[in-house]
């Protein structure tokens, strides 16, 4: 079974929208307007490229990051990386060119099939709707979370609020850094 890892950057009190600076929302870039950059608190994102055999994203994540990304030298690994969208409205004319091959799965049970096949680990950015539904359903084997020291207030939330039973957590990596960004690691015990 491959592992499903979701990876976010996050507000202490839980809020993923528009952290590269997308419109509309109030506090847009958030990452980068408030906090001093430090080049080793992001040293993760180059290990996620590194390790990760696949790419899975929300249609609206697949949306903002598809005319970006694929150019993007920050980006190498995920050119060529087989990419998947969790979509209910996505067609394949609407897929970009130039990222590699990409596969729209419907359901939250075409995921599922899909963590049962050989391969790597999956490496889910962004896509807060998905990450509810994925958590929910019991899907997310990993996170990898960039904790920022900032409260936001509203904004789209990486956790759900469905009334569930407890999810446990095991941290397994952690790491706190000068500009006060912490960078926590967990499996999730099944």
């Amino acid at each position: 079974m491959r592992t499903l890892i979701s990876t976010a950057f996050v507000s202490l009190d839980g809020v993923v929208e528009a952290p590269g600076g997308e419109p509309g929302y109030r506090n847009s870039g958030w990452t980068f307007q408030h906090v001093e950059f430090l080049p080793e608190a992001y040293e993760i994102k180059a290990r996620e490229q590194s390790e990760a055999a696949a790419l899975l994203l929300g249609r609206v994540s697949y949306e903002a990051f598809s005319p970006v990304w694929p150019d993007m030298p920050e980006f190498p690994e995920y050119r060529t990386m087989p990419k998947y969208v969790v979509s209910t409205t996505l067609d394949e004319d609407d897929l970009v060119t130039n990222w590699g091959g990409t596969t729209i799965l419907r359901s939250l049970d075409e995921v599922a099939a899909l963590k049962e096949t050989v391969g790597g680990p999956i490496i889910v950015h962004g896509s807060a709707t998905l990450n509810r539904g994925l958590s929910d359903a019991g899907l997310i084997d990993r996170y990898h979370l960039l904790v920022f020291p900032l409260l936001l207030g509203a904004g789209k939330r990486l956790f759900s609020d469905t009334d569930k039973d407890a999810q446990r957590l095991r941290l397994v990596e952690h790491e706190v850094y000068a500009n006060g960004l912490q960078k926590n690691v967990f499996d999730v015990v099944h």
